[in-house]
């Protein structure tokens, strides 16, 4: 499982106008069950993607493709852990 941390390094202004095209990378990635959850951070200084791929060199070659990394709008960092523990509802989550 893979925590993806994106943090803005240009203005918002700049972010916006590729927002429609992150929110189709996004999209087929949640198609291709890559992706679990996402969202805006609080403030707005970038975004957490929710992640289950079977490596992270994989994922890596994803987050390529997103616009925010292509035209350099925000570094991208990739956090790997194991879940041991969740909410029922949610408990495919957990790795074996």
């Amino acid at each position: 499982m893979f925590i993806i941390n994106i943090t803005y390094k240009v203005e918002l202004e700049k972010v916006e106008q590729h927002i429609q095209a992150h929110i189709e990378f996004l999209d087929e990635q949640y198609k291709q069950g890559t992706f679990l959850a996402s969202g805006r951070k609080v403030p707005r200084t970038g975004g957490i993607i929710l992640a289950k791929v079977e490596s992270k060199s994989k994922l890596e070659a994803i987050i390529d493709q997103d616009p925010f990394k292509r035209y350099d709008l925000a570094d991208i960092e990739i956090i790997e852990f194991v879940a041991s523990k969740a909410h029922e509802e949610l408990g495919f989550l957990i790795e074996n």
